[in-house]
């Protein structure tokens, strides 16, 4: 790993963590010759004892509160121009990331095997269980509708923060689209979709401590509700109507006109046979039943079809 320390960056979005932010750089130092932290406009400033690292660790100070995908999206594009960097691995102020994880995740992309390397706490069984609740419900919850946003089937808690990604990855990307809020890490897999990026996944634990929180629970629901469907429709315009046109278009198109078309002339049948008090004919019901059963099956194909069309991952 000494020898790939020059290859190797690391961006650690701050705010509001001085007391742990030390101890996250001493650890990360082990790995990396290249850090980066991101200022992000916090109100606890960041402790002098950092200036003395100014050979390995940058500094970068926002002006304005940008958010955890913003800090982070200041910190890539710095890497990319520094010469002779491979990967980038974000990781968090707070210290819940166990950082002897770093060489795993850093190893595959290295190697040229991957293009994104995350955790996934999931597959740590008695990590899980230590894991508070409310958020490992919402984890498994958003994990799936995560699932279907990105088109990355096989993946799992895309919330998880802790990742490598190659900078040749980083380069290739439109980083527009990619929030500065929370939705950051999800943002960020749904737009690697467009380079059919392999991604591998690490079973690792969390740290959960007694740091607050900087995250308004109340507002997750909507915030990620909103920008999932937003994801959804922008990949499926992009990979079945822009970029590509195939059978799983096809399956889109017919299914949702004969599904929607069999529930409006049902709808429609229905609601005159029963203002005249008439019984509605099995004939009607049969030619709207049997356009919704052709439909709903199409766009059964179409699933099928996208979850077969998933980026290769081991």
């Amino acid at each position: 790993m000494n020898g790939n320390k020059q290859h190797i960056g690391i961006v650690i979005p701050y705010y509001n963590a001085s007391v742990q932010i030390e101890a996250v750089v001493q650890k990360a130092l082990q790995y990396s010759d290249h850090i980066v932290i991101v200022d992000d406009a916090s109100p606890e400033p960041l402790p002098h004892s950092l200036d003395s690292h100014n050979d390995t660790v940058t500094i970068l100070k926002l002006p304005e509160n940008l958010g955890v995908g913003g800090a982070t999206k200041k910190g890539f594009a710095h890497f990319e121009t520094v010469p002779a960097m491979e990967v980038v691995v974000k990781l968090d102020a707070d210290d819940q990331m166990d950082t002897e994880y770093i060489p795993h995740l850093v190893a595959p992309v290295l190697a040229g095997t991957h293009d994104f390397v995350k955790g996934n706490r999931f597959r740590d069984f008695e990590a899980l269980k230590s894991m508070p609740w409310p958020r490992r419900f919402g984890n498994l919850f958003l994990s799936f509708l995560s699932k279907v946003a990105t088109g990355y089937w096989n993946c799992f808690d895309f919330n998880n923060g802790f990742f490598a990604i190659s900078t040749k990855s980083l380069q290739l990307m439109d980083k527009n689209p990619i929030a500065n809020n929370y939705f950051f890490e999800t943002s960020l897999i749904a737009e690697l979709y467009h380079q059919k990026a392999k991604i591998k996944e690490l079973a690792m634990p969390a740290i959960y401590g007694n740091e607050k929180s900087n995250m308004k629970l109340f507002k997750m629901p909507w915030l990620f509700g909103v920008n999932l469907l937003k994801k959804l429709v922008s990949r499926i315009w992009k990979a079945y109507f822009v970029y590509d046109f195939n059978i799983g278009t096809l399956y889109i198109i017919f299914g949702h006109l004969l599904f929607l078309g069999g529930a409006v002339y049902g709808g429609i049948n229905w609601y005159h046979y029963a203002n005249q008090g008439i019984p509605t004919p099995v004939g009607t019901i049969m030619i709207s039943a049997l356009l919704v059963i052709l439909g709903f099956q199409l766009l059964l194909q179409a699933v099928q079809f996208d979850v077969f069309k998933t980026p290769d991952r081991d």
